[in-house]
Parts: structure tokens; sequence; C-alpha cells
């Protein structure tokens, strides 16, 4: 990736069920470490909770501007993903390959970022997530489908 082409991107809302809890806060040292600033959303333990309350609070976060983009981590990301694009103005991509994560930024400037933990390594979480976060959307072509997605929540 060209260094003109990375994403100007410094806060991330992060969230996880209780099944994706030692995930999220590796993947929040991670992010610190790179130099993001993680406003972690919960869950914090790994006690039974549902995942809909996290997704929707990474999801408000990255709405209201407190946060640039947002990550939410689950068993298998598809119902965090759903929940996240019930949210006016979220963009969730469920995410599970290089392919995927540059899809959702380059063409569909995705804005909340959904992954099963169930189905990589922390380490690839980790890797896929820096990816997505410096992925910058292409704009151009891709910006006529991108209002059509958003038009659908003002019908």
């Amino acid at each position: 990736m060209d260094f003109n082409e990375i994403d100007n991107v410094k806060t991330v809302a992060l969230g996880a069920d209780h099944g994706a809890f030692e995930v999220k806060e590796t993947l929040k040292k991670y992010l610190e470490n790179q130099g993001y600033v993680v406003t972690d959303v919960g869950t914090n333990s790994k006690d039974a909770v549902d995942y809909p309350d996290f997704a929707i609070a990474v999801s408000k976060k990255v709405t209201s501007g407190a946060c640039d983009r947002g990550i939410m981590l689950d068993g298998a990301g598809i119902g965090s993903s759903m929940v996240c694009n019930k949210v006016k103005g979220i963009r969730a991509a469920l995410c599970w390959s290089e392919k995927t994560i540059l899809n959702s930024r380059l063409h569909n400037n995705a804005n909340v970022l959904t992954m099963g933990s169930a189905q990589h390594t922390a380490a690839d979480i980790c890797i896929m997530a820096a990816l997505w976060l410096k992925t910058r959307f292409e704009g151009g072509r891709h910006w006529p489908r991108v209002n059509k997605i958003m038009a659908v929540e003002r019908n």
C-alpha cells in the first residue's frame, strides 16, 4: 500500500461479546501500540452478555463522531454485522480475509468492521483490523453506490 493511500484514522470504538472478550483485549493492546486511541465499550469479562448491546454501543460511537471507525467482535461476526447495520449511518462489513477487508473500505466505505473471533487467531484479527483501519475509501465510481446504500435509510 502506498503511503499516500493510508487513511488518517485516529480513534476506534471497540466492542465484543463474552466469547470474543480475550481477542478484544489483545486487539485493544495492539491498536494502542499502533497509535490509535481506542474507546472500549465492553464487554469487560467472559461473563455471558448479549452482543447486540455492544454492537449498538460501537455503532453509536461512530455515528456520534466520538470515534472515526468501529470494530465489533463476536463468535462469527454475523450477528454483530446485522445489529450494526440497523443503526442509521452505519455501513458495517463482516470481513474474513484481506480481500474482504480491502473491498469493504475501497469500494463500500465501511465504517464498522465485524469479525468472528472463533474464525481467526487473535494475531490474524490484529493484522486484518490494521489493514482495514489504514485503507482509504477510493471514492470516484463507488460514491453513487455508497449513496444508494445510505438512501435506503431515508426511504
